[in-house]
């Protein structure tokens, strides 16, 4: 595997939060506001996520068939508007996944 980051999801502060978190560790994290007027309210089964990079589509596929056996909810595995492969899924333990393989 190429890298598991944390992601993390944030009510309108990301910007705040991310300053906050550079100060204290030196570095960037991953992450995004959810909006909720937008129809993503922010709950704590999705304020952290850990976010998995494999090397391949085909580790990619693996990992997600894996993870998201049982799991409570869940986005196929698909390409995105940019190119790269993406799915999620809420295992059935409750720990959030996403999966990202970067194409070329």
């Amino acid at each position: 595997m190429a890298r598991v980051n944390t992601y993390l999801n944030f009510a309108g502060s990301t910007i705040e939060a991310f300053e906050f978190s550079r100060g204290a560790f030196g570095t960037d994290l991953m992450g995004t506001d959810v909006i909720e007027s937008m129809g993503h309210p922010l709950s704590p089964v999705n304020t952290v996520h850990l976010n998995l990079e494999p090397d391949s589509r085909a580790e990619a596929d693996r990992l997600f068939g894996a993870l998201s056996e049982g799991a409570s909810s869940s986005i196929a595995m698909h390409e995105q508007f940019c190119g790269d492969d993406w799915g999620s899924c809420i295992d059935r333990f409750g720990v959030s996944w996403m999966i990202n393989h970067r194409r070329g």
